[in-house]
């Protein structure tokens, strides 16, 4: 049927509304112009959003590959992207912890494609992964620029029938465990199609049923304590692993669990540097968890470098990182929290391009960094919604705020709870020196995260089965080395505080410090630390009631505290290290200080809880203590 002039106008009308950008209204002195066009007013100047520009993406690098008679073709997207495509065939049978055997040489990428000929070069001597009997098998293949860079690290199936290649159903990231409790757990992994996906276990079928790239199969009905293999099988291919499902509630068995933060972009060339994450100290610290028979890491934020203005920037950061830990997080889970470098924003400039301003960026639904960190990793959802409904809240019967989802919850295993925070929620990194856009601190708890923890904290008091309770964040309560400019410190002025739609919030940083530790310390007798990261070194805070932890000219009302707790930071998981700030109050009970890249690792048996810190490369022990 032909359009008329009038249908088409209308339907050009709909297509202009429906992508006019709606400013949230927790934001201030942001709007669109008469092009739809997103600017932040200053004094009367308008500054526009900018988009970063010479990224990658995941799909990019996925690259569609095709098939032919002599082996797999790859094209990245980008006909100005050149350097290397290192490769190498992954035998699944041959090791617990499957990694690619690199071959001794490469092949170019010119004009952003490049060919790898299995049949010539990995056949007969090379063929390692016996894919000529089988007829399929497995291929890694990493993207290096002209200078070096690596940029992905990313895997290909193939079946070899009739003479000719054919592209496989592919397990691209994963299978990784989560959420594990004594009686079930939840299987995650990511196809490169759609497609129906099985997990066995003893002889019993577990499905998701849906055709799907995305899946998260849940295993019920297991026994505590017990260790299950498990076999996922995706079309004619199939991968085994085994994991232990925790201890029942309460048992108070001897177990180990390992904690670390802060693995973006190190120093040090090659994999230091794996676009967004340090990928070689990461490998190294999931190994050195393995070796130490954890029942889990818990990894608290700056996974990566983020900061991006795109979704899809960071995507392929968390793949890289997610490829790192792969080996052994088939085995046991990797609970992820969010930090600051996980931050997609939107990002305001002058004409200049110096930044004047930056957001996290909306729709919060699907583009805030808390929403997009939920998408690429696995964790409960026991936390609080969003910020809407508290005191400070523009609209009481709308949606305002970011989502919590998945980055505020809590876990158990035995008698241990471990209460993971978000404090970069709707953070706003301009904020600091400009509230003008109105957003959150780095390192602030706002109020309905505040209740959600009191109440979380209420609820394990009275729960005989737990012990101890660990609390988790990306910022120190108490800064030692690198960020004592914010965090929960600030250097000691309490002026900074969020804005909600142009207008403050009553307290600022060091009374909800305060607040905070008051629940951690005088409402309950069962929090026994707090695991931060931030600053890219590792050491031990012991606060006793007499640690000062005031500024001198500190005119309000002083916390008393009436027990003592530990903060224990790590966040040297490969990030540039920060070297020690001896300027705070309570610089003389902090020890242990150290930028050797560290993961702490925490015993617990029954009422008591001891800690020792490995380097991860050198395996040696350089701090050891008693919690309880």
């Amino acid at each position: 049927m032909k359009k008329t002039a009038f249908t088409l106008s209308i339907f050009l009308i709909v297509r202009i509304l429906s992508a006019q950008i709606v400013v949230p209204s927790v934001y201030s002195d942001i709007n669109t112009d008469e092009n739809g066009k997103l600017y932040y007013e200053l004094s009367g100047k308008k500054f526009y959003a900018q988009e970063k520009t010479g990224y990658y993406t995941l799909k990019q690098m996925q690259a569609n590959p095709m098939a032919d008679a002599q082996g797999i073709s790859f094209d990245f997207g980008d006909m100005s992207l050149s350097g290397k495509l290192y490769f190498g065939l992954i035998n699944y049978e041959d090791s617990k912890y499957p990694m690619p055997v690199w071959f001794k040489s490469t092949s170019e990428i010119i004009g952003g494609k490049a060919h790898i000929n299995i049949k010539r070069r990995l056949s007969g001597r090379y063929d390692m992964s016996d894919w000529e009997k089988n007829g399929y098998g497995t291929l890694s293949y990493r993207v290096s620029d002209n200078k070096g860079n690596l940029i992905y690290d990313g895997i290909v199936s193939f079946y070899y029938k009739n003479s000719r290649f054919e592209i496989a159903e592919t397990i691209i990231e994963g299978p990784f465990v989560n959420i594990l409790t004594s009686e079930s757990a939840v299987i995650s992994f990511d196809l490169n199609k759609s497609a129906e996906a099985n997990i066995f276990i003893n002889g019993k079928k577990y499905s998701d049923g849906t055709e799907i790239k995305h899946h998260e199969i849940k295993i019920n009905n297991l026994k505590p304590n017990t260790e299950y293999i498990y076999e996922v099988k995706y079309g004619e291919l199939s991968q085994k692993y085994a994991f232990k499902t925790a201890h029942k509630k309460g048992d108070r068995k001897p177990f180990v669990f390992a904690y670390a933060s802060d693995s973006r972009n190190g120093q040090g060339g090659g994999e230091h540097s794996l676009n967004g994450t340090n990928f070689y100290v990461m490998r190294k610290m999931a190994a050195a968890a393995r070796l130490n028979d954890v029942a889990f890491i818990q990894f608290t934020g700056d996974l990566v470098n983020g900061y991006v203005t795109n979704k899809e920037d960071i995507n392929l950061q968390y793949a890289n990182w997610k490829r790192a830990v792969e080996p052994y997080a088939h085995y046991f889970p990797f609970v992820c929290a969010l930090g600051n470098h996980e931050f997609t924003g939107v990002q305001f400039v002058n004409k200049n391009g110096k930044r004047r301003g930056s957001v996290t960026k909306f729709p919060f639904e699907t583009e805030s960094s808390s929403a997009v960190f939920a998408s690429n990793f696995v964790n409960p959802h026991n936390g609080p919604l969003s910020e809407d409904g508290s005191k400070y809240d523009p609209n009481p019967n709308k949606t305002d705020f970011p989502p919590y989802n998945e980055t505020v919850f809590y876990y158990t295993y035995d008698n241990v709870a471990v209460i993971v925070l978000n404090s970069n929620y709707w953070y706003c990194p301009s904020l600091k020196h400009n509230p003008g856009t109105s957003g959150n601190l780095h390192g602030y708890l706002m109020d309905k995260q505040l209740e959600w923890l009191d109440k979380t904290i209420g609820m394990f008091e009275k729960d005989k089965d737990i012990d101890h309770v660990f609390i988790t964040q990306h910022t120190p309560a108490f800064p030692d080395g690198g960020h004592v400019g914010d965090d929960m410190w600030y250097k000691g002025n309490n002026k900074y505080r969020p804005y909600v739609a142009g207008k403050p919030v009553d307290k600022g940083i060091i009374e909800r410090r305060d607040e905070y530790l008051n629940i951690l310390i005088n409402k309950s007798s069962k929090v026994i630390s707090l695991l931060t990261g931030d600053e890219h070194n590792y050491n031990k805070l012991h606060l006793t009631p007499d640690v000062n932890i005031y500024p001198d000219n500190w005119r309000l009302n002083k916390l008393k505290r009436n027990r003592t707790i530990w903060q224990i930071n790590n966040g040297a998981a490969g990030a540039p290290y920060y070297a020690q700030d001896k300027s705070v109050p309570w610089t003389n009970s902090v020890s242990g200080f150290s930028t050797q890249n560290a993961l702490v690792l925490i015993y617990v048996n029954g009422k008591k809880v001891s800690v020792k810190v490995m380097n991860p490369e050198t395996l040696d022990i350089f701090d050891e203590y008693d919690l309880r």
